[in-house]
C-alpha cells in the first residue's frame, strides 16, 4: 500500500530558496487509484487506505458529535451577551449584518458579526432555544475534527489522523468551546482550514489552496480580528522557504494570498466604515463609533499592552513580572494553575514531538512535505501559544481552544513520524519521552485537585511509564506487543484530559468567563490565587469582594457594576450564572439553571457578577410589563450593560437597548440622543436599581442618562425590579 505521504521528493531538491539553479516543477499529483464510487465510497474511503480507515473516522466523527450534544441544553443561553445578538440577527436582517445586540439596532457587540450568522440562520428556520443556538457550535466542533484529521492524514496516514482527531476532541476547553455560543468556534475552525490548505498547497504548488487559505483568515477576522492573524506569519515564511515552485512564483502566490485576505475580510469593514453613522448601529467595545477603532484598540494592541479604552484592567508585567486583572503573563501562562487545565495535557508531548520531528525529517529536500506541514502547525501553535502567554489585557482561559487543532495535528503528525522510525534508539526514545512528560504532566495536573478521581493520576502516571518502557524497545518487539504499548501510551496520554472532558460535557455552562474542567481546576487570579475564579485574585473591577458562588448582594455593594449593583441585577435582581429569561432561574426547557439555586457549577465559578459577566433573572411579573404595548416602541426598556438589557431582551423576546455596550463605558447613546429617544416615544421603560456610569460607578453617558431618568420618571414596580415609565414624567 502506497500512501501520499510516502511519495519520494523530488530527486535532488536540496537548493536553498533563491539559489542559482533552476527549481523543479511541481511535484505530481499522487496516483489516487480507481474512481470511487458513493454511497460505497462513503464507507469504503479511498481505495489506498485500509479497509478500516473510513469507519474509523465515521465513528470518531459521530462519537465526537454525540459527546458534545450530551445535555446540551443544560447551558441555557449560554453567553447571554452573543445569545441576544443572535436573537435579534434572526428577527432583522439588518441586525444581521451588523451583528446588533437588539433588533431596534442600537449598538453591536464587540466582535465582527461572523460567528452569529450560523446560529441567527438556525433560529430563523427553527426558532429561538437554546439548541438552536448551541447546534451550530457542536458541528463547528465535528467540523474541526474532521479537517484536523484530513490534514494529518495526508502526511501521516488514518492511524496519525485519528489518533489527532481523538486529540482534539478530547481537549477540555474544545468541548467547553465547541458547546458554547462565543466566536471561538467558528475561528478554531477558519484557522484548521486555513492550515490544511497551506498544507496542501506545500503539496502541489496551486495557488487555489492558497487564495482558499487567504478566504478562511479573511472571515476568520470577520469571526475575531486580529487574532486571526496570530498565524500569518508561520503559514507566509514555511510556504515562503519550502513552497514546491520558483521563488518568484512562491512570492506571487503569496501576494494573491493577501488579496484575497484583504477582500474577504475587509469587504464588511469597508461597508460599515462607510455607512452614515447615523442609520447603523453603533460600533460596540469603541469610544469613537469606528470598526477601525474598535480593532486596532480594544479587540487589537489594547489586549497585547493591557490598555484598552473602556476595558476593566490589563494583566501581569512583561516575562511574567505581576499578576494583574487578567492573571500572570509569561512563558509559564499555559501550563499555569489559572490554564493548565484547560489546554496543557499534550502540550509536553507537542513539543517534544515537533523537535524531534523536524530532527527526523532533517535530510529531507526544501520541499519535503512531512516537515513543512510540521512547521505550518508547530508554527502556528508556538506563534499563538506566546502571544498568549505575554499578552497583557483581557485574557480568558478560554482563548486557549485556538491552540487546540494545532496541537493535535502536532502530536500525530510527529507521533507516526517517529513511529515509522522506531527501529533507530533515539526515535523510541523520543516516543517513549512524550509519553513520559505526558502522564507525568497528567499527575500534576490532577494533582491540582485532588477530591477529583483521586485514583485517576496514579493510573495515568503507572500506565504511561509502563507504555514509555515498552516504546523505548518498540522496534525490538514483536508488531502485536509494539502496537500494544502504544495503545496503552495513547489512552495513558488522553485518559486525564477524556475525564475533564466528560466533567466539562456533563454540566451547564453560562456568563462572560467560563471554564472545563471539574469545579476548582481553573483558579484565576494574580500571586497567592483568586476567589470566586474572578481575575486578579478576586476583586471587583473598580474594587470590592465578589460574592460567594450562588450568592447575590444589594444595590450598590458591588464594585460599580454598570447600574451600580453588585449582586444583583438592576433593580434588585439576584443574578445567577444561568439561563436568563425564564422568570425562576431555569434554562429553555424548565431546567434548573447552571449555577443558579440547584447547586450546577457556573460559568464563572464567582456566582452573581451584577450584570457585567452574567445575565438577570427575569420574574414573570417583569417579564409581563415589559411585553405589554411592546410593538408600540423600537425598544420596550433600556438597561445600563450588555448582559442586562440581554437578559430581559430574551425573556421577552422584545428589543432592549443596551447603554454603554458591554461594560457600560460605551458612550452610546449619549444623553442628547437618548433624550430625542424618549420624546419620539420610541423607548417605554429604562431599568433601574444603581447610578449607572459602567466600570468606574458615578460618571460617563450611563451615569448621566440614569441621573436624568431618575430625576425625571415615576417608577414602576415589577416583582422585585425596579422601572422607571418613560412615558410618564414626575412634572
Amino acid at each position: 500500500m502506497t500512501t501520499q505521504h510516502e511519495q519520494p521528493a523530488p530527486a535532488g531538491d536540496t537548493r536553498h530558496p533563491g539559489g542559482g539553479h533552476p527549481e523543479p516543477p511541481a511535484a505530481p499529483r499522487p496516483h489516487r487509484g480507481p474512481r470511487w464510487s458513493r454511497p460505497r465510497g462513503l464507507w469504503r474511503g479511498r481505495p489506498e487506505d485500509p479497509r478500516w480507515a473510513r469507519p474509523a473516522l465515521l465513528g470518531l466523527l459521530l462519537a465526537t458529535a454525540l459527546l458534545y450534544l450530551y445535555d446540551l441544553s443544560a447551558s441555557g443561553w449560554a453567553n447571554s451577551f452573543y445569545a441576544a445578538a443572535v436573537q435579534a440577527g434572526s428577527e432583522s436582517w439588518k441586525a444581521f449584518f451588523f451583528g446588533s445586540l437588539d433588533a431596534g439596532n442600537a449598538i453591536t457587540v464587540d466582535k465582527p458579526p461572523a460567528a452569529l450568522w450560523p446560529m441567527a440562520l438556525a433560529v430563523r428556520v427553527f426558532g429561538l432555544s437554546s439548541w438552536s443556538i448551541l447546534v451550530p457550535e457542536v458541528l463547528m466542533g465535528v467540523a474541526t475534527v474532521a479537517v484536523v484529521y484530513a490534514a494529518v492524514r495526508r502526511r501521516s496516514g488514518p492511524a496519525a489522523g485519528l489518533i489527532a482527531g481523538a486529540v482534539l476532541a478530547l481537549t477540555p476547553v474544545a468541548a467547553l468551546m465547541f458547546r458554547f455560543n462565543n466566536p471561538d468556534a467558528l475561528l478554531a475552525l477558519l484557522m484548521s482550514v486555513a492550515c490544511y490548505l497551506v498544507v496542501r498547497a506545500l503539496e502541489d504548488g496551486r495557488t487555489r489552496w492558497l487564495v482558499w487559505a487567504g478566504v478562511a483568515v479573511g472571515f476568520a477576522f470577520l469571526t475575531k480580528t486580529l487574532q486571526a492573524f496570530l498565524i500569518l506569519p508561520p503559514l507566509a515564511l514555511v510556504y515562503g522557504v519550502c513552497g514546491p515552485v520558483r521563488l518568484r512564483r512562491r512570492l506571487g502566490q503569496l501576494v494573491l494570498a493577501t488579496l484575497a485576505v484583504v477582500v474577504s475580510g475587509g469587504w464588511w469593514v469597508a461597508v460599515v466604515e462607510l455607512w452614515p453613522a447615523s442609520s447603523r448601529p453603533y460600533v460596540g467595545g469603541s469610544q469613537n463609533n469606528s470598526f477601525l477603532e474598535l480593532t486596532f484598540g480594544y479587540n487589537g494592541l489594547g489586549r497585547l499592552n493591557g490598555e484598552e479604552t473602556g476595558s476593566v484592567g490589563g494583566g501581569g508585567g512583561p516575562g511574567g513580572a505581576g499578576g494583574g486583572m487578567w492573571g500572570e503573563t509569561g512563558w509559564d501562562r499555559m501550563f499555569n494553575s489559572e490554564t493548565g487545565g484547560q489546554i496543557s495535557w499534550l502540550l509536553p508531548a507537542a513539543l517534544i514531538l515537533l523537535v524531534t520531528g523536524l530532527v527526523a525529517t532533517r535530510r529531507g529536500g526544501r520541499t519535503d512535505t512531512t516537515r513543512s506541514s510540521l512547521l505550518v502547525w508547530g508554527g502556528s501553535l508556538l506563534m499563538t501559544a506566546a502571544v498568549f502567554s505575554y499578552m497583557a489585557g483581557i485574557f480568558h482561559q478560554y482563548y486557549t481552544v485556538a491552540l487546540a487543532p494545532y496541537l493535535a495535528a502536532v502530536v500525530g503528525t510527529g507521533a507516526a513520524t517517529l513511529w515509522e522510525r522506531r527501529e533507530r534508539m533515539w526515535a523510541s526514545l523520543a516516543l517513549a519521552a512524550a509519553v513520559t512528560a505526558t502522564a507525568a504532566w497528567g499527575y500534576v495536573l490532577l494533582n491540582r485537585t485532588p477530591d477529583y478521581l483521586p485514583w485517576l493520576k496514579w493510573a495515568v502516571l503507572v500506565g504511561g511509564l509502563v507504555a514509555a518502557l515498552g516504546l523505548v524497545f518498540a522496534g525490538r518487539l514483536g508488531r502485536r506487543t509494539a502496537l500494544a504499548a502504544a495503545g496503552l501510551g495513547i489512552a495513558a496520554s488522553l485518559a486525564a484530559p477524556g475525564a475533564y472532558t466528560l466533567s466539562t460535557v456533563g454540566e451547564g455552562h453560562s456568563g462572560s468567563i467560563v471554564t472545563a474542567g471539574p469545579a476548582g481546576a481553573s483558579m484565576m487570579g494574580g500571586p497567592g490565587g483568586g476567589r470566586g475564579g474572578f481575575p486578579g485574585g478576586g476583586e471587583f473591577p473598580g474594587g470590592g469582594t465578589p460574592p460567594r458562588q450562588g450568592q447575590g448582594g444589594g444595590p450598590g455593594t458591588g464594585g460599580g457594576f454598570p447600574g451600580g449593583g453588585g449582586g444583583t441585577a438592576p433593580g434588585g435582581n439576584q443574578q445567577g450564572n444561568g439561563a436568563p429569561g425564564n422568570g425562576n432561574g431555569t434554562a429553555p426547557g424548565g431546567r434548573p439553571s447552571p449555577g443558579g439555586s440547584s447547586g450546577e457549577r457556573g460559568g464563572t465559578g464567582g456566582g452573581a457578577m451584577g450584570g457585567l459577566l452574567n445575565g438577570a433573572q427575569v420574574d414573570s411579573e417583569a417579564k409581563k410589563l415589559l411585553e405589554t404595548d411592546a410593538g408600540d416602541y423600537t425598544w420596550a426598556a433600556a438597561a445600563i450593560g450588555s448582559q442586562n438589557a440581554a437578559s430581559y431582551q430574551l425573556g421577552t423576546g422584545e428589543p432592549v437597548m443596551a447603554i454603554g455596550g458591554f461594560n457600560g463605558t460605551d458612550p452610546s447613546p449619549t444623553l442628547a440622543r437618548f433624550k430625542e429617544y424618549v420624546a419620539d416615544g420610541r423607548i417605554h421603560y429604562f431599568i433601574g436599581g444603581g447610578t449607572g456610569g459602567g466600570m468606574g460607578g458615578g460618571s460617563g453617558t450611563a451615569s448621566q442618562i440614569t441621573s436624568w431618568v431618575e430625576a425625571n420618571f415615576k417608577t414602576v414596580t415589577a416583582g422585585s425590579a425596579t422601572f422607571y415609565d418613560l412615558t410618564q414624567p414626575t412634572s
